[in-house]
């Protein structure tokens, strides 16, 4: 076994040890997908006790909220270091590339 796959399993082990149903555990566990965003999930639930599927789901649906606003963060780096180069270099150098 992987360890995204060990991960995702003590994942599931533990939203199901907080009282909530398996199905739900592994819906939000192939939701987040990752074994980062797993890991961030598993230190919520040992730092707070969710009382309801909803608290659940909603902490899911931050982290990976979290992670859109990363990935966006980073492509708008990219694309500014490429503009940067534009302006930098001029036309003829920048599609030379």
């Amino acid at each position: 076994m992987d360890e995204r796959a060990r991960v995702r399993e003590e994942l599931i082990a533990m939203i199901v040890r907080r009282g909530f149903r398996r199905d739900l555990a592994e819906a939000v566990a192939d939701q987040l997908r990752t074994e980062n965003m797993m890991r961030r999930m598993l230190g919520y639930l040992r730092a707070v006790k969710p009382r309801s599927p909803e608290e659940l789901v909603d902490e899911m649906l931050a982290i990976l909220s979290d992670r859109d606003r990363w990935i966006q963060k980073k492509t708008n780096e990219y694309y500014n270091e490429k503009y940067n180069q534009l302006l930098e270099e001029g036309l003829d150098d920048f599609f030379e590339d």
